[in-house]
């Protein structure tokens, strides 16, 4: 609500065109901020909003999800009683505002057990693109509320915790090459404290990434083909508080990761 609300009084004055991006991607792994989260996945996308003085404003509120085909992410190693792993998607609400290269949002992350699971993120940023033409980024994100404490046990109160407002900025660069259709991204993911979802006791690098993407632009389609490699220079054996029920089978927090992935976009 915050959000929107800062994009109305923004673009009360300015002439505003409806605007919205639909699609999917099928990735070979579900790959978040370094991490892996879980094997070949379909992950749909819709978005609406607005933008004005010719996309110096605009306005994204919708739905992202992940479905996953194999390893589940969530409750890997319970069952329903019939000996299958139980269907664990995830759907995330989400809204951003842009003016001029500076950006707020808000992402509110579901996990679908019994829909209490959740975790809600504020995050702000600023690319360097629309004042100097060059793609260089830097966003920082924090987790404000849901599944992100840290036991602080005492003898008065055993089960004690505090929140442990766990944070991650990015920083980021694409290259695209126009005649080509082709980008090539960088980035680099730090955790500022400790942090129980990325498994840091300080102050830690926990994602380098390396992406490629080729992009093929149709009447009203884009494809989208891209591959990802990320290292965690933090990785070792860790625990995640997402991922409490982990399978022995995968590491996730290994030190090394990567996707390919297919999208199209309306």
């Amino acid at each position: 609500m915050f959000v929107a609300a800062m994009a109305a009084v923004v673009m009360a004055k300015a002439e505003v065109e409806f605007a919205y991006e639909a699609g999917a991607d099928i990735v070979s792994s579900y790959i978040w901020r370094g991490q892996y989260n879980g094997g070949l996945s379909l992950q749909p996308e819709g978005l609406v909003g607005f933008d004005a003085n010719d996309g110096a404003l605009s306005f994204r509120a919708g739905v992202w999800a992940n479905i996953g085909a194999s390893d589940w992410k969530f409750k890997k190693d319970q069952n329903d009683g019939t000996g299958y792993t139980m269907f664990m998607p995830e759907v995330d609400f989400i809204a951003s505002f842009t003016a001029y290269g500076a950006s707020i949002g808000f992402n509110e992350y579901y996990y679908c057990d019994d829909w209490s699971t959740h975790t809600s993120e504020i995050w702000a940023g600023y690319s360097f693109d629309h004042a100097f033409g060059v793609g260089a980024y830097i966003n920082w994100y924090t987790i404000i509320a849901g599944d992100d404490v840290i036991p602080t046990p005492t003898l008065l109160d055993p089960f004690a915790e505090r929140r442990a407002w766990s944070s991650y900025i990015e920083l980021g660069y694409d290259y695209t090459f126009e005649n080509l259709g082709l980008t090539l991204g960088a980035q680099i993911g730090l955790s500022p404290w400790k942090s129980p979802l990325y498994g840091n006791e300080k102050f830690a690098c926990t994602n380098i990434s390396l992406k490629i993407n080729k992009e093929w632009e149709f009447d009203v389609v884009t494809l989208d083909l891209y591959a990802q490699g990320s290292l965690n220079p933090d990785g070792i054996d860790k625990t995640n508080v997402f991922i409490p029920e982990a399978g022995e089978d995968k590491l996730y927090c290994q030190k090394l990761n990567g996707t390919i992935g297919l999208g199209i976009w309306f």
